[in-house]
This record gives C-alpha cells, structure tokens and sequence, in this order.
C-alpha cells in the first residue's frame, strides 16, 4: 500500500510556485547589458550557430533562440533578474506577490482573459520565484508562439493589481505559505538560512510570510514591477519547432517598442562568520534525518566549479557516505550541494529508523568528512564527476522546455554563452583544487548539525458523514471575449498529427519491444516496465517483499560487485535504474555496453544473505515508523472507507512478518514475478529500429516465463457510502484535504471521456476551470485545489483534493461540491466545452515534446494493452463530446452524498 522511498534531507534551494531553478543576476554574464539607457536604437549583431540565435535588442532584451524538432510545440521562459533579493526591507515575498499577480491582469489583457490563452494554447504554464530570478513559462503548439509572446510583452509592460485583486490572490499565496510551513523540511531551512546568511537578502526565503502579505498594499506591487519588470532586465528563452530568424522578427514585433528602464540598485551581500550550531526539530515522515550543513561557494565564486565537483564526489554511490546506506550504520546516505549567485549550502544527509539514535549516524558521517578535508578525495571520483556531469548536457537536449531551462540556466545562472563554455571549466577542474576546496570547506567549526526527529500525532479519528449536500445553483463562468489577436489563432479545433512513429516488435520470449527513433542528441534512453501488483502477487504476511527487492538490485550481480556496478556505470556514462520500473540513459556510442550493463542489472542480480539481512532489519524498522506517521493513518483510513474489508489493495507490511521473511522468499517472488511476458521495453533516440531490436535480443532474449501469465488487476468492488475522517498532524499549519469516492467506471467504458471533457472543466486549466474560480480566485481559500479520475480494468476512484487553513475546510468542500453538483444539473456552456476539448487536444502535442514524455506514453499505453496511437483516437472521441453527454455522465457516476472526506492536519473537523 506504500513504498519506502527515502527522500532525503531539507531543502537547499527554494522558489515558490515550480520547480526551482539556481539563477543569477547580470554579473559576469557576456551577454548582459547595462543598466543604464544607451542611445543606440539598434539592436546588437546577432549571434548564429547551427539552429541557435543569440541577441540583445536595442532596448536591452536579451534574446536567445534553440531550434528543437522533436515535436511541433515550442517553450517560451522568460526570466526577470529580480527576486527576493530584491524585496524591501520587511516585505521579502514581494517578488513572490508580483509574480502571482502576473496572472491577474495588464493593461490590455485582463485576468480571465490571460487563463482562458493559456487554456486553449494546452494550459502548460507556470512561474516560480528564486532569490534572485523570477521566470514566466509557456509550452504551447507552436502555431501559438505569436500568442504568447504578445501576451508576455504585455505583462512586461505594466501590471494592474488593484486593492480588490490582490485581496482575493493574498488568500491563495497565504496558503501556499501554509502549505510550506507544514513541511518540516522547509522549516529548518527557513531556520538554517536565517542563521547562515543573517545579515543578507539570503537569510529569508522568497516564499513571504503571511504578516508581510497583511501589511503589504497592492501599490507595493505595481511600483516592485515598475521598478524591475523591465527588457533590459530580462532574458528570453525560445525553444522549440521553430523558425530561428522568423521567431526572432516576431520577438521585435512584441518587444522592440518597449522602452528600458534604469535599474535601482541592487542589494550587496556582506556575510558575517558562520558559527557551528545543532538543531532538532520533530517531523512527521517515518524515518528520521540527520544532517551537517555547510555555507558552500556562489556561483561567481572562483571556486565555483571545483564545488561543483566536490559535491558530485562526496555524493556518488561509489563514496564513503553512500556506504553508509549499504553497510548498515544507516538507512541511507548522501550529499547535496546548490547555489546561488553569491553564496550557497551544501549538506551531508543520513537517514534513520523511528526510536533510532542518530549519534552513529552523525559520527560516522562526521569521521567521512573529516577523512575528505584531511587526506583529499578520490581522483577516480573526481573523473568520473566530472565525466558525468558533462554527459548529462547532452542528456538534457531530449526535451523542448528542457532546453530552454538549460539555456536561461547557462546564461542567467553561470553567466555564459553556450553549454560548450560551461563543459570547459568543468574540464579545467583538477583533483588538486577538490582537495584544497575540502579542507577549507568541510570545518566543524563552521558546521551546521541538524536533526528532523519522527513523532507521533495519534491515529485517525472517523464519522459516518460531513455534512452531505447543500446548494448547487451556481452559474456557470461567464464568457470571455479574447483580443482579436488572440482570437485568430485558437480556431477550428483539430486532432493534432503526431510527429511519433513508433516501430512495434514482439519477441519470441514475450517482450513487447518498442522503437522510436530520434536524432535530436547523440543519446539513447530505454524503459522497461515489468507489469506487476504485490498486492495481488506476494502470498500472504509477505508484504514488503517488493520493497525489499527493488532494494537488492543495488548490491550487485552475479558478476560485479556494488562498487564495481557502479564503476562500469560511471565508465560509460550512463544512469542505470533497475527493479520492476527500469531504464537507461546512455550515449549513443556506448548504447551497446549500456544495455548489456543493464541486462545484467536486471537478469542477474545477486540478491546475497548479508545484504538480504541488512535490508529487512533497515525496512522492518521503516515499516514500524510508517505504521504511525500521519500519512499512513491518512491514507489508510481513506482507503478503508472506500474498499471493502480485506480488499488486496488495503495490504501493508508488519515488521514482525518482514522478519519472518527469508531470502528464499524473495528469490521466489523475484523468479514467479520478473517474466517476460509482462514486459514492455521502449527505446527512443539516436538508432534505428532493427538495431534496437539485435541488442535488446542479444541481452534479453534468452530470459525466460515459467507458468501461467499472472492476474495484476484489482477486482471490481462495491460502491461506498459517504463518511469523514480527520488525522492529526502536529507539524502541520494547513489541512490536507481529499474527498473521494469509488465509481462504477473502468478504463474501457466509453463514457470516460464526457469524464474527462468535464473535469477539465472542473478543475483544468488553472484560473479558467470552475474549482480554481471559486476556492482560489474568488474566495482564497486555496493554493492548489485538482480533480480526476483514476481508472483500472475493472474499478475506478473520483477524487477532489486541496489544502486549506482548519476554518476553511468546510467552506471549501461546500463550493467544490456545489460545483460538481451544477455539473450534474446543468449542461455547460459552449464556450467551456471548446475551452475543455481544446485544452485535452492541445496537450496531446506537449506530451511529445521530451524524450522521457515520450517514453511514459508508450509503455503506459503498451502495458494498458492499448494501441499506441491511443492519443489520437481519444481525441476524436473527445471532438464528439457534447454538453449534455458531461452532465449525463456525471450525474449517472457521480455521487454526492457518498464521498468519504479525509483530513490531515492540526485541528479535528
């Protein structure tokens, strides 16, 4: 029912709203322009190599623009060289607000406006901020470029955020800073950095408090944007089937006319002495983790690259401290490193069982580092280090809006021009620098040690209901006139031709091959899926038993040792994963040795005693803490209101059982469950079919089913009655919430799809669909609220899920469901309906748009026993779509009265 994945250590880096991403400002950057205005109005001679343009327009936009053809789509990112740094003094999420506020509305395109674009260009949009950053993303078909680039030009220009609009989007951020808070992770960190960097912009987070949003007046805002918000602050990212000269005119067009600002000046960083200290704050995870903290070199330090490295060194599978996690002293170990512009953190992680004592832990990693700083590294590691990292440029060339994050990243970050400069200071770097970079570094009396200690908050409390239904009369969203300049391009919905042209081999020993060539990098990537259900599969009191051999596949085969695995991996620059989920990413010359280096992985592992032994002491003590975390009380009591008792899916494992398990045990489940019969193995990348298919069979040919092909699919189940649970959570400040029901639906029922149109009405597409409306935009109750199906063979769950403050909680859940119910009575507007199907048919193209896209897609589609152009016949099924089909479908399958609500967090419902 879980896994026992360990995530390990506290946050390094922060940005709100997306994933992070380590940025600078202008400093050192060739491409940078002044800040102060120049006369010149012409723009500077443009850059040209192979299918990339670089340029910096005569009002300072820098412009950068990467050809990719993997798919027709194309990424814009934006990225504004202001972030929390930037912030006035007592106000540090005013870069976060001004991000936020982005999407409320400009002069000339107001919020609705903004969410109905990106709803119809596929609704993959997204923004985040850093210390020192703020960047804007769009990937949309690329007939849409225009679009978004004029829609970006605007933002630039000028920001509305009035009093009234702001009022209602501080209720969402305030969540979202609630939703922070309750992870202790970030809280040590928010802790840490305060102490670290006390005296600079970096010892808060660019997250915000929620005091400085109640004191912060919309006006704040407009001027942060009018004094930042600017082209010669500012890079722009294109990636994508594009046209590099045509996309560039179309730039000038948007931007050109914008006039440049002087910039303020920004904040200098003068950082005092960082003293060693210790820390201990309780967490909610099953396992605990202890931690020593470093202040690490910024990104214009000098020592930059040999930081770089000596964290890639101290954190491989092949160092002392990733021993830890396989000789026993602790569940798992590692390092981490990330910096920002001036400074950065680095920290050693080891992890621990609940009722543990991390001192042996703590000390063993303490005696690794002081090894390190005393007698200097591993020059072997050094290599490969530096190997690696070069190689994983070439990997990150296999996604469309990769490219362009590598691209700001190079360029904003490291403050260079192509990837080719930033592979030659790693290859200046020498095992001499790593060593002298140590023993600087890694000083006790400039070591922060931490520890996130596991504590309980009590088992789950229930009822029978939670109010049930009120009123549903809502209206539906009112429509949106577009600009013309937007209108033209989002007309006649079309199905989308797919670039995919996969070749399908099916093996003689059952292995359903599958081949997707591409020449967009010098790489290949391989995912293999073995198709199997511990639930259904492990006998009985074996719970775990999956866990604990995905586990084992890291202790070597029958042929190499641990080390030496990893050695041979590193060697050839490849990442290799094994286990029932299994891949490989390899470069093209070395595909050959790669996948022989994965068959042995995974045909041959050695699954040895002491290993076995070590394993099932490590997981029995994890399952223990599981079995009182919050998150297991919470999903078990979801679970246990929505199946029936002894369903398969509500097995867990009991540390007494996993010590009653032998390594017999396991080697039958790994002989009765590994076949490949139920494997699906997908390659895309730099080969030819026939050539995918002579090295797959030289490596997986030979291996061999034994019996009957097994049944991994759930049963079919009752339908539930509606109840409530609360789970207490004492590290939380905000309620996790999830109203869910089973339903009378399978992943073959035709009526799927009036689903699927209507919960992209629901809750698809952001500010546009009718959930974010009313619990986000209108009221602030939220930060993020979803909704979907999931569907099997022969089940299938509906579930509506957000996080609000305790108070909230029940407001929220009336206006969801309210929702739901004018789904039920109503047939949606026309409007809504285009709105929908153009945001599921316009996705279609984005989930082509990276390698590893590509490969989900077909394996999932292959093990779902689907053809695998499933995207385009789902689409015309969707075109079909009408209104009232949506409101029959979720009045026949949805039922109100029968949700069951769970609740995590600080105070009972």
């Amino acid at each position: 029912m879980f896994g026992a994945a360990l995530a390990l250590g506290v946050a390094l880096s922060v940005s709100t709203c997306a994933s992070a991403a380590s940025l600078t400002s202008q400093k050192n950057d060739p491409l940078a322009t002044t800040a102060t205005p120049q006369s010149s109005t012409s723009s500077q001679p443009v850059a040209q190599a192979n299918d990339v343009v670089k340029t910096t327009l005569a009002n300072g936009l820098r412009v950068v623009i990467v050809r990719d053809t993997l798919a027709p789509i194309v990424t814009t990112e934006i990225n504004y060289l202001v972030g929390s740094d930037e912030a006035p003094e007592g106000f540090p999420g005013t870069a976060h607000a001004t991000e936020h506020m982005m999407f409320r509305g400009s002069p000339g395109i107001t919020q609705d406006q903004i969410a109905e674009i990106a709803a119809n260009m596929g609704g993959a949009f997204n923004a985040d901020t850093t210390q020192f950053m703020t960047q804007f993303f769009f990937t949309t078909p690329v007939q849409n470029l225009d679009v978004a680039l004029h829609l970006e030009s605007l933002r630039m220009k000028g920001l509305d955020a009035t009093e009234a609009q702001w009022k209602d989007e501080r209720g969402a951020i305030e969540q979202e800073v609630s939703r922070d808070l309750s992870n202790p992770d970030f809280k040590l960190y928010t802790q840490l950095s305060a102490r670290m960097f006390k005296g600079t912009p970096y010892a808060h987070t660019p997250l915000g408090t929620r005091d400085s949003f109640n004191k912060t007046p919309a006006s704040m805002i407009r001027q942060f944007h009018e004094k930042w918000y600017a082209p010669n602050n500012a890079v722009l990212v294109i990636s994508g089937d594009v046209d590099p000269q045509q996309t560039l005119t179309m730039v000038r067009k948007h931007f050109g006319n914008i006039p440049r600002k002087t910039l303020p000046e920004r904040p200098s960083f003068h950082f005092q002495p960082f003293t060693a200290y210790s820390q201990t704050l309780p967490t909610d995870t099953p396992y605990g983790t202890v931690a020593l903290a470093y202040r690490w070199p910024g990104i214009h330090d000098k020592d930059y690259y040999a930081a770089l490295i000596l964290a890639d060194v101290l954190g491989s599978q092949r160092g002392d401290l990733a021993a830890l996690g396989y000789n026993g002293t602790a569940l798992a170990a590692g390092f981490t490193a990330n910096s920002l512009p001036e400074a950065g953190m680095a920290e050693a992680v080891g992890a621990f069982n609940r009722g543990d004592d991390p001192k042996p832990v703590l000390a063993a990693m303490q005696k690794i580092l002081a090894h390190a700083a005393a007698h200097g590294v591993d020059p072997a590691l050094v290599k490969s280090a530096k190997q690696n990292t070069i190689a994983s440029f070439e990997y990150q060339r296999n996604s469309i809006s990769g490219l362009a994050n590598l691209w700001s990243s190079l360029i904003v970050m490291n403050g260079l021009d192509s990837p080719e400069a930033l592979i030659r200071n790693i290859e200046k770097v020498t095992p001499a620098q790593v060593n002298a970079l140590a023993r600087k570094l890694l000083d006790p009396a400039h070591t922060a040690t931490l520890t996130l200690k596991p504590s309980s908050s009590g088992a789950a409390t229930s009822s029978k209901g939670y109010g049930g239904a009120e009123s549903f009369s809502s209206a539906p969203s009112k429509p949106v006139q577009l600009p013309e300049w937007a209108r033209h391009s989002f007309g006649k919905l079309t199905v989308p031709h797919s670039t995919l042209n996969p070749v399908s081999y099916w093996l003689p020993n059952g292995i359903h091959l599958i081949v997707q060539p591409e020449k967009l990098s010098h790489t290949v990537l391989v995912s293999g899926s073995i198709n199997t259900n511990e639930d259904m599969q492990a006998p009985a009191h074996q719970e775990g038993i999956d866990d604990i051999l995905n586990a084992l596949f890291s202790f070597g085969t029958k042929h190499y040792s641990r080390l030496q695995y990893q050695q041979a991996e590193d060697d050839l620059s490849a990442n290799i994963s094994l286990g029932d989920n299994f891949g490989l990413s390899s470069l093209t010359n070395n595909f050959a040795a790669s996948m022989k280096l994965l068959a042995e992985g995974e045909l041959h592992p050695a699954l040895p005693q002491q290993a076995f032994s070590l394993i099932q002491r490590q997981y029995a003590g994890y399952y223990a803490g599981a079995l009182q975390s919050p998150d297991f009380y919470f999903t078990q009591g979801l679970y246990g209101a929505l199946l029936p008792k002894n369903d398969p899916f509500l097995r867990y494992p009991h540390p007494q059982h996993v010590m009653q398990m032998t390594l017999q045990d396991v080697r039958n489940y790994y002989n009765r469950v590994y076949r490949p019969d139920m494997t699906t193995i997908t390659v895309i990348g730099d080969i030819t079919p026939e050539k995918a298919r002579q090295i797959v069979e030289e490596n997986f040919g030979q291996w061999k089913a034994n019996g009957s092909k097994p049944d991994v699919d759930y049963p079919a189940v009752p339908l539930n009655k509606g109840s409530s649970i609360h789970v207490p959570d004492n590290s939380a400040t905000q309620d996790t919430v999830t109203l869910s029901e089973m339903v009378d639906m399978n992943n073959r029922n035709p009526d799927r799809y009036p689903l699927m149109v209507g919960n992209q009405v629901l809750s698809g597409g952001f500010y546009a669909s009718r959930l974010y409306h009313d619990l986000r935009s209108t009221n602030g109750l939220v930060y993020t609220v979803d909704s979907g199906l999931s569907l099997n063979r022969h089940r299938g769950n509906f579930s509506i899920n957000y996080g609000s403050d305790p108070q909230n909680v029940s407001r929220a859940q009336t206006l969801a469901l309210r929702d739901l119910g004018q789904m039920q009575n109503t047939p949606i507007s026309e409007l809504e309906l285009e709105r929908a199907k153009g945001m599921l048919i316009r996705q279609i193209p984005l989930a082509e748009g990276s390698y590893s896209d590509i490969l989900s897609q077909l394996t999932s589609y292959a093990q779902d026993g689907k053809p695998l152009n499933e995207s385009a016949i789902a689409a015309a099924h969707i075109m079909k779509v009408t209104p009232e089909q949506i409101r029959d479908a979720f009045k026949r399958y949805l039922r109100i009265n029968d949700f069951v609500r769970a609740v995590k967090g600080p105070t009972p419902q």
